[in-house]
């Protein structure tokens, strides 16, 4: 049967319970002979990244028990955390970063119960200690290859990066001296070094500040030496205008790489024997306007995997990517069959099977392996399973809109949706705008419980990627340079117009939100236009003049420049766009969320925020959360956001709040 009742008032089984624990989804693949292993999320138990093996005879077990969690802080968003290595006897080593201390541990899974991960390295008490990521297990060298981020001092830009080799025989545990490094510290960013097939040389990827890696990256080659670091170190490829995401070694020697010189991130071919002199000349595989690539925010992310026989598994697309399996000598493409719509910037490859992560607008994210000669696809691990009837999953409709200038704008739209309830006739629903985080990234086209949770009460969601996201070009992304705060606040504006023109949004019930610089879009949108009834801001950037002087991580800290301009020669800029400095044009009541462990967008800004407002007359609330970082992961924690989300909604869009507890609102 259907019910009539006003949007935003529907009953669902969608509840905030059940959205926080289907929050996140598996990262960092690979294989360990015939097994399959990743990492994965368990907002249930504080928030923790479980290492998962899937066993040749498809069972599906924790390697570690709690609290082992498999997570590194490098660059603030880490990097692959683990690699692993079957042995003759004994069952796999497995190396790992724990999050608690950020230490590597080497760890024997099949060995008799009562052994338990012992530490390779030390820990230090300078700044935030030693990191480690972007794992590479060199177990015939009797050593592991990772970056290494260190630091110097007590400020969070007091930090260097190498490439540094681990022993796997503990000697380091105690002994900051007997980790090896490989490189010097010439570059501010350094990703592992991946051996070539002869292990005579290495290649990896750097950069440096104010760069970032989807600026201008560098393809650094050398060989190895027996003992010391690497030498003949020479850069192949790369520039301070040209972004390479990643770089691996083929079968045959020659060396692939995913560039963005012609306006997209394509793959490339290159013979480093045959470089030389000021024209370094390589070969496009597969020239197409699409992403072959994307952008390099955690160390690790794998956007293609050569196959031993010549073949490469690729993922490309625009916008959403999908597996292909790319024949590099005639050009050919063909893609993987079936319901998956988005790929994860994660894959491996054993002989034939190539592995990776992907969902679909109507399942989450699952690891999926395809078996390259049969043409076949199938779930292997993290299969998904439907919560509620599916019958509640919000519709998405991707779209296309025009702003500004008649420049495109994308987006998916995900009106309200519940089987068992339609609205009055004439009634025009509410919509919330969805700004994602980056401002570097993109939304994607997948099943989302925390969208069903509106979607289903009622209440519209669109998400707008808007100029700077990536999927689109380089053109596309750098329509954001130094016009954050303007452009994307233009374009999330836009869809919103559009949406109320088209008669599909009530244009008097129209909100924001957004997280990191989502959050920064959604604050500057509440001073910049009175579209939006209210918004909600989640662990934002609120002072970018202060974000770009020292109250950030290290990774970010001349991220403005490119987005808004150097701060000493633009200082009016940053004040111009600060929600800080424009606090007093604000009138939409809000809803603050920050965790108080947020290094990347520290809490003091949002405590000058709402100091700010106080007694301005805007009704607000700002919630904190203890243990939480940049991103929520606990289940306690999502549930309260949610609630106060819907609940501010409630308020702002004149609904009845049934359910969720009220929202305390200040003025």
């Amino acid at each position: 049967m259907t019910t009539t009742a006003p949007y935003g008032t529907w009953h669902s089984p969608v509840d905030a319970a059940l959205a926080a624990s289907h929050d996140g989804h598996p990262e960092y693949v690979g294989t360990v002979g015939p097994e399959v292993w990743w990492t994965a999320p368990r907002p249930a138990e504080g928030g923790r990244r479980a290492l998962i093996r899937r066993r040749a005879d498809g069972t599906e077990e924790p390697v570690l028990p709690p609290p082992w969690n498999v997570r590194s802080k490098v660059m603030g968003y880490g990097g692959t955390p683990w690699a692993a290595a079957p042995r003759a006897t004994g069952g796999p080593l497995v190396v790992f970063v724990h999050f608690a201390d950020q230490r590597l541990y080497a760890y024997e899974p099949d060995a008799p119960a009562g052994a338990p991960p012992r530490p390779l390295t030390p820990v230090s008490d300078v700044g935030e200690g030693l990191r480690w990521a972007d794992v590479r297990l060199h177990a015939d060298r009797g050593e592991v290859w990772c970056v290494l981020e260190e630091f110097t001092g007590e400020r969070p830009t007091d930090v260097r990066r190498v490439i540094a080799a681990v022993p796997l025989d503990g000697s380091a545990a105690e002994d900051r001296t007997a980790v090896r490094e490989l490189t010097d510290a010439r570059h501010d960013f350094v990703t592992a070094p991946r051996l070539s097939p002869d292990g005579r040389r290495v290649a990896w990827i750097a950069w440096n500040h104010p760069e970032m890696p989807w600026d201008g990256t560098v393809v650094m080659v050398a060989e190895v030496a027996d003992d010391g670091p690497f030498i003949t170190v020479l850069p192949l490829v790369g520039e301070t205008d040209e972004s390479v995401a990643q770089a691996e070694w083929a079968p045959d020697g020659s060396l692939l790489f995913v560039s963005d010189l012609s306006g997209w991130w394509q793959l490339e071919r290159i013979d480093p024997d045959r470089a030389g002199g000021d024209v370094i000349a390589s070969s496009t595989l597969c020239p197409r306007q699409e992403e072959f690539g994307g952008p390099l925010w955690k160390l690790g992310h794998r956007w293609f995997a050569p196959l031993d026989g010549g073949l490469i598994a690729v993922l490309h697309g625009r916008g959403a990517q999908t597996l292909g399996i790319l024949d590099p000598e005639t050009g050919e493409l063909a893609d993987v069959a079936g319901p998956w719509t988005e790929w994860e910037p994660t894959l491996a490859v054993d002989g034939t099977r190539v592995v990776g992560v992907a969902a679909s607008p109507h399942s989450g994210h699952e690891v999926v392996e395809l078996d390259t000669l049969t043409g076949h696809a199938r779930v292997i691990g993290s299969a998904h399973t439907d919560p509620v009837d599916p019958a509640y999953y919000p519709r998405p409709e991707v779209r296309t809109f025009t702003g500004a200038d008649g420049r495109e704008i994308h987006a998916h739209v995900y009106p309200p949706h519940n089987p068992h309830h339609t609205a009055p006739p004439g009634e025009l629903p509410p919509y919330v705008v969805w700004a994602h985080g980056g401002p570097t990234g993109r939304a994607s086209l997948v099943l989302d419980l925390e969208i069903a949770y509106f979607t289903s009460r009622g209440i519209g969601v669109v998400e707008v990627n808007y100029g700077g996201s990536t999927g689109y070009g380089r053109a596309y992304r750098d329509r954001l340079r130094e016009r954050w705060g303007v452009a994307d606040v233009e374009d999330c504006a836009a869809v919103a117009e559009a949406l109320a023109d088209e008669g599909v949004a009530d244009r008097a019930r129209l909100a924001i939100r957004g997280g990191s610089a989502g959050g920064w879009t959604a604050a500057v949108s509440l001073t910049a236009t009175r579209l939006y009834a209210c918004g909600t801001i989640i662990y934002p950037i609120l002072d970018p003049a202060a974000w770009a002087t020292g109250e950030t991580h290290d990774f970010e800290s001349r991220y403005a420049e490119s987005l808004i301009g150097p701060v000493a020669e633009v200082p009016d800029r940053y004040r111009e766009r600060s929600p800080l400095h424009r606090a007093d044009r604000i009138t939409a009541p809000f809803l603050l969320l920050q965790g108080l462990d947020d290094t990347i967008c520290p809490p003091a800004q949002c405590e000058r925020f709402v100091a700010a407002m106080a007694g301005r007359g805007v009704p607000h609330a700002y919630v904190t959360f203890e243990g939480e970082g940049h991103g929520f992961r606990r289940a306690d924690t999502m549930v309260r956001a949610l609630e106060a989300e819907l609940s501010l909604y409630a308020r702002a869009f004149g609904l009845p709040e049934a359910g969720p507890p009220a929202l305390e609102l200040r003025i």
